[in-house]
């Protein structure tokens, strides 16, 4: 098993916050749709990231 990258377990931590974050905000009852769509955008940022480093590894 290889040791994971600093790097990459600080990008999974802050993918799986916003991921809870997400979640919080869309199980509001009037969700701020222009929050979610920010959000969203910064975890698919950070899966895409997460994936090269990754392949790279």
């Amino acid at each position: 098993m290889v040791a994971q990258s600093p790097r990459l377990k600080t990008l999974e931590d802050r993918h799986a916050a916003l991921e809870r974050q997400i979640g919080q905000e869309d199980a509001r009852p009037r969700p701020n749709t222009a929050e979610l769509s920010r959000l969203k955008l910064e975890k698919l940022r950070l899966k895409e990231e997460i994936e090269r480093l990754r392949r790279d590894a």
